[in-house]
């Protein structure tokens, strides 16, 4: 089992193209496990589509994986998305790494698209099965309740075999989407203690099924800061959390220096959890790049000593 750290974005922080691309540079060349775009269609904030980001940073990073963190299957038609995935998994010589869940019921991209919400668990199982089956066979045929194949192929397959398949998702039906298709898990914006007894359930319904995930492939991911407690906008961003949360945010983002993110990674990891998205609180986006800028200088290190 290995710890890998990688990088979560929402919105979109920079001024422009120019400084998104030194940040990935930057993850590229500093050893940065992966990048993940979070997904969010409508919104007054900045946000960039998941899969065009995929598909930008399948040709504008060398070494870097990168995934949705997570994209909502119940907006997407599944045979364009495996078309999407597998095309850039083969432009980048197979790094993306897919992650899908529902989406909020409540989100405006599901009223802006005019997709309906009923029903939307059951098109999200089928559009499962019909991912993996298209990634991986040569002639699929399937017949549901929302969709029908018939000797459908798509050409070329993901470079990537099996195409990694994560799950987002605490719900019941989620755990046991994930247990029947998953290859990983990655958890929402929860704590260790709400992350422990999903991720026990999740091997519980998988050795039931006579299937397995890899135990590093179960993950979690906070808001970090290289900085103050008292700074303000750490304040304005445990406000918005709070409010969103309902509750204080503790167990939910680590301030300070590599200590004290390395001590909430060691409570994720006693509850299971061996990789890991990390969000920067950023004012901008050079404050963007410089907190990743002192991930990769203090935090990484200590993250690879973990593995030694």
């Amino acid at each position: 089992m290995t710890v890998s750290a990688g990088l979560g974005i929402a919105n979109f922080p920079f001024e422009d193209h120019r400084g998104f691309w030194r940040w990935v540079d930057l993850c590229d060349q500093g050893g940065v496990d992966s990048i993940w775009q979070s997904d969010r269609i409508i919104s007054t904030d900045p946000q960039l589509e998941t899969l065009s980001v995929m598909a930008a940073l399948a040709g504008g990073s060398k070494r870097l994986k990168f995934g949705m963190n997570v994209a909502s299957l119940g907006l997407r038609d599944p045979v364009i998305t495996a078309k999407a995935c597998a095309t850039i998994d083969v432009l980048s010589g197979g790094r993306l790494l897919p992650a899908f869940g529902l989406g909020s019921a409540q989100s405006r991209d599901y009223t802006a698209t005019g997709t309906p919400t009923k029903g939307r668990g059951r098109r999200a199982d089928e559009a499962l099965e019909i991912l993996s089956r298209l990634w991986s066979a040569e002639h699929v045929t399937f017949t549901g309740e929302f969709y029908r194949l018939d000797d459908a192929t798509i050409a070329p397959r993901p470079v990537q075999q099996p195409l990694p398949l994560w799950l987002g998702g605490s719900a019941p039906q989620a755990i046991e989407r994930t247990a029947r298709w998953g290859t990983g898990w990655q958890a929402g914006i929860e704590s260790p203690e709400q992350v422990a007894p999903v991720i026990a359930a999740i091997k519980a319904r998988t050795a039931a099924l006579g299937r397995s995930i890899d135990e590093d492939h179960y993950g979690a991911g906070f808001a970090f800061r290289f900085g103050d407690p008292a700074e303000p906008i750490v304040a304005r961003y445990q406000a918005l959390l709070e409010k969103r949360l309902g509750r204080k945010p503790e167990g939910f983002l680590a301030v300070g220096d590599t200590a004290e993110i390395m001590a909430l990674i060691d409570a994720f990891r006693a509850a299971g959890v061996h990789k890991f998205i990390l969000r920067p609180i950023a004012a901008n986006g050079d404050d963007f790049i410089e907190q990743t800028r002192r991930f990769i200088d203090r935090l990484l290190p200590a993250i690879r000593a973990l593995n030694a």
